[in-house]
């Protein structure tokens, strides 16, 4: 291994300048230059825990792997735990009125049949009652309750776009700068840009805001947010991501234990079968945009439209959101299933006859089924991240993943919006509890993001109509 490629592969460039002095010869092989390193324990620069293969076009951070962390220890790092990494998956339209519930805690928790899916993750969950946004009671319609959604910011009517930033873009803002992406931001229903009922469909087609007048925009396209992931800048080669960092995939792997390189080829493997299901949904047109049923159309070819099989393109959206937190390539992320307001429907569930927003008015067996298929996407990322081992925590206890809606019911009511949290938070979050603040005189939404932001490292005292975190998160 060449010494360049192994700092390549250990270091960010001031460290590689830093350990440069300290690597004799031009060509050292690993076990030669671990020695060199392991004698400079005295050094003060820190190593990266993080490994990132790169080829021409691409750079792969690599999940956590004990090799390196322990190497990054032994060299003097503070940084050899994994990050916390925070995602907000949304779900337009609330749930069905009489099965969103949770009572008890840990493994005996019950929950309602909404929640259903996550029942094997209950212990690792907050059920939280009764937090609300003061602000979106005002308007009473879809866009008013959701374009303030992470922010908790008066929203400007008449057609106008003013909101806040959100919580999320506050932390891509700031500790964004640590990973390669500051925030991913995924959506699987185009905004609506038209006006309705004298506010913006834009609040109700965006929960990320870059800041009040700029919605963050959504990346609906899953081969181009797989892109952002793992290409670098304009390169957009036919070749495989893998193919691009294969010599140093191979370098490395001979440098590592050998429970990191059955980990190692499992990612890899993760990350070509990505690959394989975004060209297959390519191939049988199931990605985002409108394909005519013709092979030649006979009428002029209409705007792009919704995903053909959502089920595929919610499913390909999670899977690359897992990527980008195993990958540290982001830590923060948004996952906008649906819009409020939505006109999504759901042939594979059998529920063709009326669009997702006519649909939430009711409690139908329909609707319940729907709200299932949406909790389980939640449940599917818990279940990929809970599978990935960092040390003595999984990937699913090193994260925060937020579930909520704009409302509880399609009946428009705010006073008290679903809310359940997943993930430990790198062990800073006792979960498998239910948390009830309804009757209490400060529950707003914001108190949450204010104890989410902290526990990214953030410690900011006021976030738009609170002034304290929720101690009991």
């Amino acid at each position: 291994m060449s010494r360049s490629h192994f700092l390549t592969l250990l270091c960010d460039r001031r460290q590689r300048k830093a350990m440069s002095s300290l690597l004799p010869g031009s060509d050292l092989c690993y076990g030669n230059c671990y020695k060199t390193l392991m004698k400079g324990l005295e050094m003060k620069s820190q190593v990266s825990r993080r490994v990132v293969l790169r080829g021409l076009g691409v750079s792969m951070a690599l999940p956590w792997m004990e090799s390196v962390a322990r190497f990054a220890g032994a060299a003097g790092s503070t940084t050899s735990e994994s990050p916390v990494r925070t995602a907000v998956l949304f779900a337009g339209n609330g749930f069905h009125s009489r099965e969103w519930w949770a009572r008890g805690e840990g493994n005996s928790m019950e929950l309602g049949r909404v929640l259903a899916p996550l029942i094997p993750w209950r212990s690792k969950m907050l059920f939280i009652r009764g937090l609300y946004n003061v602000e979106a009671t005002k308007g009473n319609i879809h866009s008013s309750q959701t374009g303030n959604l992470l922010s908790g910011a008066p929203l400007a009517s008449g057609g106008q776009v003013r909101s806040g930033t959100s919580f999320d873009q506050v932390l891509a803002q700031t500790i964004g700068k640590h990973s390669k992406v500051p925030s991913l931001v995924l959506g699987c229903e185009k905004s609506n840009p038209s006006v309705h009922k004298n506010y913006s469909m834009l609040y109700s087609s965006h929960i990320s805001w870059s800041s009040p007048t700029t919605p963050t925009p959504l990346e609906l396209y899953p081969a181009l947010a797989f892109d952002r992931l793992f290409r670098d800048g304009a390169d957009r080669r036919a070749l495989s991501v893998l193919d691009a960092v294969w010599e140093d995939a191979r370098d490395l792997r001979r440098a590592i234990s050998r429970s990191d390189q059955q980990k190692l080829d499992e990612y890899l493997e993760s990350v070509r079968e990505v690959e394989r299901r975004i060209e297959a949904a390519g191939r049988r047109g199931e990605l985002q945009g409108w394909r005519p049923t013709l092979e030649k159309p006979n009428i002029p070819r209409p705007p792009d439209g919704l995903p053909q099989d959502i089920a595929e393109h919610m499913r390909l959206m999670c899977d690359i959101l897992v990527l980008a937190f195993q990958t540290d390539t982001t830590r923060i992320a948004t996952l906008k299933l649906n819009n409020d307001h939505s006109s999504l429907r759901f042939p594979h569930l059998g529920v063709d006859y009326m669009i997702h927003h006519l649909l939430s008015h009711s409690d139908t067996d329909d609707w319940l089924k729907v709200n299932q298929f949406f909790v389980e996407q939640v449940a599917y990322i818990a279940r990929k991240l809970d599978a990935i081992q960092e040390g003595e925590r999984t990937a699913l206890d090193n994260s925060m993943i937020l579930f909520c809606s704009s409302m509880m019911t399609g009946h428009h009511n705010n006073d008290e919006l679903p809310v359940v949290l997943l993930g430990r938070g790198g062990g800073q979050i006792q979960t498998g509890r239910v948390l009830n603040y309804r009757d209490q005189p400060n529950r707003q939404m914001c108190r949450l993001y204010l104890s989410i932001m902290n526990k990214m490292g953030l410690p900011i005292r006021r976030f738009g109509d609170a002034d304290q975190p929720l101690d009991e998160v």
